[in-house]
């Protein structure tokens, strides 16, 4: 992979930033610009930057984590031979990248809303997707919805992106409910999220998805990555099976659609 030729400048800020709203300089050709660590369409411009950043100096270990849970449950409770994967949130590709060196991806496509991580993707890791779509899964159309359900996919991989407002909670139960019946679901989320103070609708709506349509066989709790200033973020890794489709519009009568 081609790597920039610019410097990450950590701020001397607070420890009660949240991972929204943290920020970075980037030093490059003589002039500094500054970053949110959110603003994943900057950060992609830059070849290698966003590898540097969260995983060389953050130590983020959220791809490696939640494909070796997908891999270790599917070896426990008997998973398909060949994988028909939908990488959603897919970004410049590092969690398929993982995936399919744990497992045999026959058939791998990523979906994500910015036309940044397309382009980084292909310029990073150029074949490993046989389709990458910029789509808005909040807004999936039927045109789209259809030509999605032909490939046939038996796993969905959400890795880094729901919550803090990156992938609305109605764009994931689209993605689910691509997926055939008995389907490997594998994602993560921050712990706060699950907590019983949550107020993002997430701990409700992954609830009400194990009441009717989606049964865990693994999880566990880890470090997804640093704070700029050191703290540990905690996150919870997710494997499961879908055992029906969700019902959107029931999940989200009575709330709003996150």
């Amino acid at each position: 992979m081609k790597r920039h030729q610019c410097r990450i400048v950590f701020p001397k800020v607070s420890d009660v930033l949240d991972q929204d709203q943290e920020w970075i300089f980037v030093e490059r050709n003589g002039r500094m610009q500054k970053i949110r660590l959110h603003n994943y369409g900057d950060l992609y411009r830059i070849p290698g930057l966003y590898e540097e950043l969260f995983y060389e100096k953050l130590g983020c270990d959220s791809p490696n984590v939640v494909c070796r849970l997908l891999a270790r449950a599917m070896e426990r409770h008997g998973g398909p031979d060949s994988l028909r994967v939908l990488d959603f949130g897919a970004g410049n590709g590092m969690v398929a990248e993982k995936l399919n060196e744990l497992r045999n991806c026959e058939f791998l496509v990523g979906i994500d809303i910015l036309e940044e991580a397309k382009e980084a993707a292909e310029r990073d890791r150029p074949g490993l997707y046989d389709r990458y779509m910029v789509l808005d899964l909040a807004q999936l159309d039927e045109f789209n919805r259809k030509r999605l359900q032909s490939y046939g996919f038996n796993t969905l991989v959400t890795v880094a992106a729901l919550g803090f407002n990156d992938i609305p909670s109605r764009a994931f139960l689209n993605a689910f409910n691509l997926m055939r019946k008995g389907s490997w679901i594998a994602f993560n989320i921050r712990d706060k999220f699950l907590s019983q103070g949550d107020d993002s609708g997430y701990r409700t709506l992954l609830e009400r998805l194990q009441d009717t349509c989606f049964r865990i066989l693994d999880q566990t709790d880890y470090c997804h990555r640093r704070s700029i200033t050191g703290r540990e973020l905690c996150y919870r890794a997710i494997v499961g099976q879908k055992t029906a489709d969700a019902d959107i519009d029931g999940l989200f009568a009575g709330r709003s659609s996150g």
